[in-house]
C-alpha cells in the first residue's frame, strides 16, 4: 500500500488531495493559498511530514486540443521543485476539465457559486488523484 499526495497547482493556490492504492479513493486535505514559494513550500513540506506519501502527482493543465499551455510549464517546474525538495516520484495527470468535474461535484452536493471558493482546488485534486488511480498518469509532462 503507498500514500499518495496530489496537487492542482495554480498561481495564486494550491489544491492538495490524498488517497492510499489499497482503496483507490482519493480525499480533500487542503488548499494552500499563497503565491510566494516559501510558505507554500513550508506547508507543503509539514503536509509530506504528516502524511508520509510514496509518490507525489501533479495535475497538468493542457488546452482542450491537448497541447501545453504557460501554466503547463509552470505546472511542470512546481513537480520538479517537489521532486528536488523531497526526492519523491512525481507523475502528472492530464488534468483537463478538472476544475469543471470539481465545480460540478460540488454543485451536486449543494455547494454552489462563492460557496466553492474554499473547496473548489482540493476537490480539483481529488479528479487529478482520481485520474492517477485510473491510470492516466502522463509518460512525460509537456515542454
Amino acid at each position: 500500500m503507498s500514500t499518495l499526495l496530489a496537487f492542482d497547482f495554480g498561481e495564486a493556490r494550491i489544491g492538495v488531495a490524498v488517497g492510499s492504492t489499497e482503496l483507490g479513493i482519493p480525499h480533500p486535505v487542503c488548499t494552500i493559498a499563497a503565491v510566494d514559494n516559501d510558505t507554500r513550500f513550508a506547508r507543503i513540506t509539514a503536509l509530506i511530514a504528516e502524511w508520509q506519501p510514496q509518490q507525489l502527482v501533479v495535475g497538468m493543465p493542457l488546452s482542450l486540443d491537448g497541447e501545453p499551455t504557460a501554466m503547463s510549464k509552470l505546472a511542470r517546474k512546481f513537480g520538479q521543485r517537489l521532486y528536488g525538495r523531497f526526492n519523491l516520484p512525481v507523475d502528472y495527470v492530464d488534468e483537463r476539465l478538472s476544475s469543471a468535474a470539481a465545480s460540478n461535484a460540488l454543485d451536486e452536493t449543494g455547494v454552489r457559486g462563492r460557496k466553492q471558493k474554499t473547496a473548489l482546488d482540493q476537490v480539483a485534486a481529488m479528479q487529478i488523484l482520481q485520474g492517477w488511480f485510473d491510470g492516466a498518469i502522463m509518460a512525460a509532462p509537456p515542454d
